[in-house]
């Protein structure tokens, strides 16, 4: 039987969602409880590859298994055996089609910032502590930018590697257009009391892309790049024409769409 998971996750302690030898992941903590739970070893395949220290409040995971077991027993089987920092919010049985990175469609990440003068203790892993004054209309106008379709190589994190892998991947493993085309549905800034959250949905995702996105944001709210500067850094598809990467804590990968 085919099997969809949906996860949330604090990503802080583990070194990001894909197996890594003699590290602490996701992927490889998941395996593990499944193995536990049904004595079959399988690797469960994520709909993308969150970095060391990215949330998942709807992470989505595929996998099969020979052994017959009620969704429920599942469910509840794997969240006793999982660390407290993974939960499985549900187990379904999927086509057997189905796969979670392959029949993704498109993504939502959110972005939030705390800025408070004093983050408190409890929203330190899950927020980004800026109490810089930041201009948020420009900051919105800048967002706005982004939407359609564009060549993201300024937002991609630069990577030695690229070269041997195929043209479509991305952080999230996504399909997607050639190269480092992505389309954006939806990127904005939203403000609640003191935390300020950015929300964007794509049909895919670069390495970094959303942090990259943040951290210039940033500086636009900040003074250090003008508001209509976004076209221009697309158009340059060059990392250095963009701000810095924002910290990891404080990106979700909020839900995927098939």
């Amino acid at each position: 039987m085919n099997w969809k998971l949906t996860l949330a996750y604090d990503g802080t302690d583990f070194s990001g969602w894909q197996v890594q030898p003699d590290r602490v992941t996701i992927q490889g903590t998941l395996a593990d409880a499944i193995e536990r739970v049904t004595g079959e070893r399988v690797l469960p395949q994520g709909s993308g590859r969150t970095d060391a220290g990215v949330h998942a409040r709807g992470q989505v995971a595929s996998f099969a298994l020979d052994a017959p077991i009620p969704a429920e027993n599942l469910l509840r089987a794997l969240n006793r055996r999982l660390p407290e920092a993974i939960r499985v919010l549900a187990a379904e049985p999927a086509p057997p089609e189905f796969h979670a990175r392959h029949a993704a469609r498109a993504k939502t990440y959110e972005y939030c910032i705390d800025r408070a003068e004093i983050c408190p203790p409890w929203r330190a892993r899950f927020a980004w502590a800026l109490h810089w004054p930041l201009n948020v209309a420009r900051m919105q106008a800048a967002a706005s930018a982004v939407l359609g379709i564009h060549d993201f190589t300024s937002f991609a994190a630069f990577d030695p590697d690229r070269a041997t892998r195929s043209a479509g991947d991305d952080e999230d493993d996504a399909p997607g257009p050639i190269g480092n085309v992505r389309e954006i549905f939806h990127s904005e800034w939203r403000e609640e009391g003191e935390t300020l959250t950015y929300r964007v949905r794509g049909d895919g995702f670069l390495h970094h892309m959303v942090r990259n996105l943040v951290g210039t944001l940033v500086d636009v709210g900040r003074g250090h790049l003008e508001a209509d500067s976004m076209p221009h850094i697309l158009a340059a598809r060059a990392r250095e024409a963009a701000g810095p990467t924002a910290p990891a804590r404080g990106l979700f990968l909020d839900s995927v769409e098939y």
